[in-house]
């Protein structure tokens, strides 16, 4: 099965500045986000397990009590239900994420 982008993927808009485009199997979803600078997701925590790579820009994200800025090519791992979120500063970041199983709420 292939998927051309953008037309194929299902979009979403979970917060302000954040633009997520999704396509999933039965059990892994794969998640294009773009981020506007001085763009936050909130803190919170989901069921699937969740890793990502920033594709450009940067973001500054926390997992758990720990917050680091990401930067290109830097990666990370959500462990099912731990909490995390993120901000954007001056510039707009691109992140790759990974759901297993896929998110229900992105379906």
């Amino acid at each position: 099965m292939f998927y051309h982008f953008p037309q194929d993927f299902k979009e979403f808009r979970p917060a302000p500045g954040f633009l997520v485009r999704v396509v999933s199997g039965r059990g892994l979803m794969l998640s294009h986000v773009t981020l506007e600078p001085n763009s936050e997701a909130p803190l919170h925590s989901h069921a699937e397990e969740q890793m990502g790579i920033i594709l450009d820009g940067e973001f500054e994200m926390t997992i758990g009590d720990e917050t680091r800025l990401l930067k290109k090519g830097d990666m990370y791992l959500v462990p099912s239900g731990t909490t995390h979120g993120g901000v954007t500063h001056a510039q707009p970041a691109l992140i790759l994420d990974a759901f297993s199983p896929p998110r229900e709420a992105y379906r």
